[in-house]
């Protein structure tokens, strides 16, 4: 699993365009800047949408002014769904992040095994502060918590 002062892998994931799925690279969302990505097990699910992508669509100005440049929220789903989330929450000022092969969640060695549930392999739900391409903090949930990787932890955090 990745630790603090490790460098974020480097992987192509996607995001919702104007023309639809794009990629982009990991280097491309964080070499140079300040970035708060927080990642779900999966978008819609009711944890994700309830509690954990709405603290941060909340809080986006505030995390923002402590310096953050971006705030990506990752899920191991498709650029179309990630897109929709994103809008049927009202997540404008976010990057929503498709890592629909789980290349990156993988890389980082958070998986979660959700086959017993349906779903495949996912992301375990974690937040991180990563600067310039590093990982300043890491924030894993124990299973079924959404309190060290909130919107509210992060903000403690900057």
């Amino acid at each position: 699993m990745i630790q603090v002062n490790d460098k974020i892998p480097s992987v192509t994931l996607k995001v919702f365009g104007e023309k639809g799925p794009e990629d982009i690279s990991s280097e491309s969302l964080f070499s140079g800047k300040k970035v708060v990505l927080f990642a779900v097990p999966g978008a819609f699910t009711p944890g994700c949408s309830n509690t954990h992508l709405p603290g941060y669509v909340v809080n986006a100005d505030k995390i923002k002014d402590k310096g953050v440049d971006s705030i990506i929220c990752m899920s191991v789903n498709d650029a179309f769904v990630m897109h929709a989330w994103g809008e049927a929450q009202n997540a404008e000022g976010l990057i929503m992040l498709a890592d629909g092969n789980g290349d990156l969640t993988e890389a980082l060695g958070l998986s979660l095994d959700a086959r017993g549930h349906g779903m495949g392999q996912r992301s375990q739900r974690f937040s991180m502060i990563v600067k310039d391409g590093i990982v300043t903090s890491l924030n894993v949930e124990p299973k079924g918590g959404i309190d060290v990787s909130s919107a509210e932890s992060i903000l403690a955090l900057l």
